[in-house]
Protein backbone atom coordinates (compact mmCIF):
# COMPACT_ATOMS: atom_id res chain seq x y z
CA UNK A 1 0.00 0.00 0.00
CA UNK A 2 1.41 3.31 -0.88
CA UNK A 3 0.96 6.93 0.47
CA UNK A 4 0.70 9.94 -1.31
CA UNK A 5 2.53 12.35 1.13
CA UNK A 6 1.80 15.55 -0.97
CA UNK A 7 -0.98 16.66 -3.05
CA UNK A 8 -2.86 19.31 -4.06
CA UNK A 9 -6.60 17.85 -4.05
CA UNK A 10 -8.33 20.93 -3.14
CA UNK A 11 -7.56 22.92 -6.44
CA UNK A 12 -9.68 23.09 -9.72
CA UNK A 13 -10.25 19.82 -11.56
CA UNK A 14 -9.52 17.67 -8.32
CA UNK A 15 -11.27 19.51 -5.78
CA UNK A 16 -14.58 19.03 -8.23
CA UNK A 17 -14.03 15.31 -8.42
CA UNK A 18 -13.25 14.06 -5.21
CA UNK A 19 -15.26 10.89 -4.83
CA UNK A 20 -13.67 9.65 -8.26
CA UNK A 21 -10.08 11.07 -6.43
CA UNK A 22 -10.94 8.99 -3.64
CA UNK A 23 -12.15 5.80 -5.41
CA UNK A 24 -9.02 5.67 -7.77
CA UNK A 25 -6.63 5.78 -4.37
CA UNK A 26 -8.44 2.92 -3.53
CA UNK A 27 -8.19 0.76 -6.69
CA UNK A 28 -4.58 1.60 -7.48
CA UNK A 29 -3.24 0.31 -3.56
CA UNK A 30 -3.16 4.12 -2.05
CA UNK A 31 -4.31 4.39 1.19
CA UNK A 32 -3.62 7.86 2.30
CA UNK A 33 -2.86 11.47 1.17
CA UNK A 34 -1.59 14.90 2.91
CA UNK A 35 -3.02 17.97 0.89
CA UNK A 36 -0.73 20.42 1.37
CA UNK A 37 -1.22 24.26 1.63
CA UNK A 38 -0.19 27.11 -0.71
CA UNK A 39 -1.98 30.03 1.07
CA UNK A 40 -4.11 31.14 3.41
CA UNK A 41 -6.64 32.36 1.30
CA UNK A 42 -7.44 28.56 0.29
CA UNK A 43 -6.68 26.89 3.20
CA UNK A 44 -10.71 26.35 4.18
CA UNK A 45 -10.73 24.26 0.83
CA UNK A 46 -7.78 22.21 2.26
CA UNK A 47 -9.54 21.63 5.24
CA UNK A 48 -12.59 20.78 4.25
CA UNK A 49 -11.18 17.96 2.24
CA UNK A 50 -9.50 17.03 5.40
CA UNK A 51 -12.39 16.72 7.51
CA UNK A 52 -14.60 15.09 4.76
CA UNK A 53 -12.00 12.03 4.42
CA UNK A 54 -10.51 9.81 7.01
CA UNK A 55 -7.32 8.83 4.95
CA UNK A 56 -6.63 13.05 4.42
CA UNK A 57 -4.56 14.98 6.43
CA UNK A 58 -3.91 18.51 5.94
CA UNK A 59 -1.02 21.57 6.43
CA UNK A 60 -1.52 24.74 6.75
CA UNK A 61 1.56 27.61 4.91
CA UNK A 62 1.74 30.10 2.56
CA UNK A 63 4.05 28.64 -0.84
CA UNK A 64 7.09 31.30 -1.80
CA UNK A 65 5.83 31.71 -4.77
CA UNK A 66 2.18 33.22 -3.99
CA UNK A 67 3.68 36.94 -3.39
CA UNK A 68 0.83 38.62 -2.97
CA UNK A 69 -1.04 35.89 -0.83
CA UNK A 70 -1.96 37.00 3.29
CA UNK A 71 1.28 37.15 4.84
CA UNK A 72 1.13 34.89 7.81
CA UNK A 73 2.81 35.01 11.18
CA UNK A 74 3.87 33.02 13.89
CA UNK A 75 0.93 33.36 15.78
CA UNK A 76 -1.41 32.85 13.05
CA UNK A 77 0.33 29.99 12.02
CA UNK A 78 0.33 28.38 15.28
CA UNK A 79 -3.41 28.92 15.70
CA UNK A 80 -4.48 27.17 12.03
CA UNK A 81 -1.90 24.55 12.95
CA UNK A 82 -4.41 23.56 16.23
CA UNK A 83 -6.49 22.11 13.95
CA UNK A 84 -6.53 17.99 14.64
CA UNK A 85 -6.22 17.35 10.66
CA UNK A 86 -3.02 19.57 10.28
CA UNK A 87 0.27 17.65 10.83
CA UNK A 88 2.83 19.52 8.44
CA UNK A 89 3.59 23.72 8.91
CA UNK A 90 4.16 24.49 4.67
CA UNK A 91 4.78 24.12 2.03
CA UNK A 92 6.98 27.04 2.92
CA UNK A 93 10.74 27.73 1.30
CA UNK A 94 12.49 29.56 -1.19
CA UNK A 95 12.08 29.69 -5.20
CA UNK A 96 14.09 32.20 -7.23
CA UNK A 97 13.27 30.48 -10.52
CA UNK A 98 10.98 33.57 -12.13
CA UNK A 99 12.87 36.64 -10.60
CA UNK A 100 11.60 38.36 -13.67
CA UNK A 101 14.08 41.32 -13.58
CA UNK A 102 14.69 41.51 -9.68
CA UNK A 103 17.94 39.91 -8.21
CA UNK A 104 18.25 37.10 -5.46
CA UNK A 105 19.06 40.14 -3.22
CA UNK A 106 15.39 41.40 -3.61
CA UNK A 107 13.94 38.23 -2.31
CA UNK A 108 14.38 38.94 1.64
CA UNK A 109 10.65 38.55 1.56
CA UNK A 110 10.57 34.94 0.75
CA UNK A 111 13.82 34.41 3.20
CA UNK A 112 11.14 36.16 5.68
CA UNK A 113 8.74 33.66 5.07
CA UNK A 114 10.73 30.67 5.27
CA UNK A 115 12.04 31.68 8.65
CA UNK A 116 8.41 32.18 10.24
CA UNK A 117 7.32 29.35 8.89
CA UNK A 118 10.65 27.19 10.99
CA UNK A 119 9.69 29.67 13.98
CA UNK A 120 6.13 27.98 13.68
CA UNK A 121 7.28 24.91 13.07
CA UNK A 122 9.56 24.97 16.54
CA UNK A 123 6.04 26.10 18.04
CA UNK A 124 3.77 23.25 17.13
CA UNK A 125 5.97 20.73 17.11
CA UNK A 126 5.41 19.74 13.44
CA UNK A 127 7.40 19.05 11.02
CA UNK A 128 8.09 21.01 8.00
CA UNK A 129 7.47 20.64 4.45
CA UNK A 130 10.23 22.46 2.23
CA UNK A 131 9.95 23.39 -1.53
CA UNK A 132 13.19 24.87 -3.04
CA UNK A 133 14.43 25.55 -6.39
CA UNK A 134 16.94 27.22 -7.44
CA UNK A 135 17.57 28.40 -4.42
CA UNK A 136 19.52 25.43 -2.34
CA UNK A 137 22.03 27.32 -1.04
CA UNK A 138 20.17 29.96 0.86
CA UNK A 139 17.19 27.55 1.63
CA UNK A 140 19.86 24.89 3.60
CA UNK A 141 21.10 28.25 5.14
CA UNK A 142 18.43 29.09 6.75
CA UNK A 143 17.43 25.99 7.57
CA UNK A 144 20.57 25.71 9.53
CA UNK A 145 20.77 29.25 11.05
CA UNK A 146 17.05 28.68 12.23
CA UNK A 147 17.91 25.17 13.61
CA UNK A 148 14.92 23.15 11.12
CA UNK A 149 16.77 19.70 11.76
CA UNK A 150 18.84 18.06 14.01
CA UNK A 151 17.93 16.93 17.78
CA UNK A 152 16.21 20.06 18.61
CA UNK A 153 14.38 20.83 15.17
CA UNK A 154 10.52 20.21 14.14
CA UNK A 155 12.40 18.09 11.51
CA UNK A 156 10.41 17.60 8.20
CA UNK A 157 10.56 16.93 4.52
CA UNK A 158 12.19 18.33 0.98
CA UNK A 159 8.92 17.79 -1.20
CA UNK A 160 9.31 17.53 -4.70
CA UNK A 161 13.14 17.04 -4.98
CA UNK A 162 15.11 18.03 -8.05
CA UNK A 163 18.18 18.79 -6.95
CA UNK A 164 21.58 16.16 -6.85
CA UNK A 165 22.78 14.17 -4.23
CA UNK A 166 25.28 16.49 -3.19
CA UNK A 167 22.25 18.55 -1.75
CA UNK A 168 20.23 15.62 -0.73
CA UNK A 169 23.30 14.86 1.52
CA UNK A 170 23.12 18.49 3.32
CA UNK A 171 19.33 17.93 3.41
CA UNK A 172 19.74 14.28 5.16
CA UNK A 173 22.19 15.52 7.51
CA UNK A 174 19.68 18.31 8.98
CA UNK A 175 17.88 15.11 9.78
CA UNK A 176 15.16 16.07 6.57
CA UNK A 177 13.48 13.28 4.52
CA UNK A 178 13.60 13.46 0.91
CA UNK A 179 10.12 12.88 -1.29
CA UNK A 180 10.24 12.27 -4.93
CA UNK A 181 7.42 12.96 -7.40
CA UNK A 182 6.69 11.70 -10.55
CA UNK A 183 9.83 13.67 -12.14
CA UNK A 184 11.58 10.71 -11.04
CA UNK A 185 10.28 8.84 -14.05
CA UNK A 186 10.46 10.95 -16.77
CA UNK A 187 13.63 9.85 -18.73
CA UNK A 188 15.74 12.90 -18.47
CA UNK A 189 16.32 12.91 -14.68
CA UNK A 190 18.88 11.51 -14.53
CA UNK A 191 19.83 13.34 -10.93
CA UNK A 192 16.85 13.04 -9.58
CA UNK A 193 17.12 8.72 -10.19
CA UNK A 194 20.98 8.84 -8.57
CA UNK A 195 19.33 10.61 -5.79
CA UNK A 196 16.44 7.96 -5.44
CA UNK A 197 18.83 4.65 -5.81
CA UNK A 198 20.97 6.45 -2.94
CA UNK A 199 18.66 8.09 -0.13
CA UNK A 200 18.16 5.74 3.07
CA UNK A 201 14.85 4.03 2.86
CA UNK A 202 14.09 5.42 6.44
CA UNK A 203 14.41 8.65 5.09
CA UNK A 204 12.23 8.32 1.55
CA UNK A 205 9.06 9.46 0.93
CA UNK A 206 6.82 9.62 -2.47
CA UNK A 207 4.58 12.42 -3.73
CA UNK A 208 2.24 13.00 -6.87
CA UNK A 209 2.44 17.15 -6.16
CA UNK A 210 -0.85 16.83 -7.98
CA UNK A 211 -2.26 18.18 -10.21
CA UNK A 212 1.31 18.19 -12.04
CA UNK A 213 3.95 16.42 -12.56
CA UNK A 214 1.75 13.02 -13.26
CA UNK A 215 4.56 10.11 -13.65
CA UNK A 216 4.98 7.55 -16.97
CA UNK A 217 2.59 6.57 -18.73
CA UNK A 218 0.61 9.27 -17.51
CA UNK A 219 3.00 12.54 -18.11
CA UNK A 220 1.45 16.00 -19.54
CA UNK A 221 -1.94 14.17 -18.24
CA UNK A 222 -3.30 15.89 -14.91
CA UNK A 223 -1.75 13.80 -11.97
CA UNK A 224 -4.48 12.67 -9.10
CA UNK A 225 -2.88 10.53 -5.91
CA UNK A 226 -3.42 7.80 -7.32
CA UNK A 227 -0.38 7.94 -8.99
CA UNK A 228 1.81 7.98 -6.54
CA UNK A 229 1.70 3.64 -7.27
CA UNK A 230 3.87 4.30 -10.08
CA UNK A 231 6.36 6.54 -8.34
CA UNK A 232 6.63 3.84 -6.02
CA UNK A 233 7.22 1.27 -8.37
CA UNK A 234 9.46 3.27 -10.41
CA UNK A 235 11.17 3.60 -7.58
CA UNK A 236 11.38 -0.17 -6.12
CA UNK A 237 12.91 -0.89 -10.05
CA UNK A 238 15.52 1.87 -9.57
CA UNK A 239 16.53 0.19 -6.31
CA UNK A 240 16.03 -3.33 -7.35
CA UNK A 241 13.85 -4.49 -4.30
CA UNK A 242 10.49 -5.44 -4.30
CA UNK A 243 7.51 -2.92 -5.13
CA UNK A 244 5.52 -4.19 -1.52
CA UNK A 245 8.65 -3.61 0.12
CA UNK A 246 9.52 0.12 -1.06
CA UNK A 247 5.53 0.24 -0.43
CA UNK A 248 5.53 -0.34 3.33
CA UNK A 249 8.53 1.48 3.86
CA UNK A 250 7.85 4.87 2.34
CA UNK A 251 4.53 4.52 4.04
CA UNK A 252 5.88 4.06 7.48
CA UNK A 253 8.33 6.85 6.69
CA UNK A 254 5.05 9.31 6.59
CA UNK A 255 2.87 7.76 9.53
CA UNK A 256 6.55 8.60 11.78
CA UNK A 257 7.30 11.98 10.08
CA UNK A 258 3.99 13.05 10.43
CA UNK A 259 3.50 11.70 13.44
CA UNK A 260 -0.32 9.90 13.01
CA UNK A 261 -1.17 6.97 14.21
CA UNK A 262 -0.11 3.98 12.00
CA UNK A 263 -3.21 1.59 10.86
CA UNK A 264 -2.80 -2.07 11.89
CA UNK A 265 -0.10 -3.83 10.16
CA UNK A 266 2.06 -0.53 9.11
Amino acid sequence: MFVDSHCHINFEGLGDRLPQVIKNMRSHSVTHALCVSVDLESLPSVLAVAEAYDNVYASVGVHPDHEDAQEPSVAELVELAEHPKVVAIGETGLDYYRLEGRTIADMEWQRERFRTHIRAAHATGKPLIIHTRSSSEDTLRIMAEERAGGASGPGGVMHCFTEPWAIAEQALAQNFYISLSGIVTFKSATEVQDVARRVPLERLLIETDSPYLAPVPYRGKPNEPAYVSYVGRFIAQQREMPDAALAAATTANFFRLFKIPAPAGV
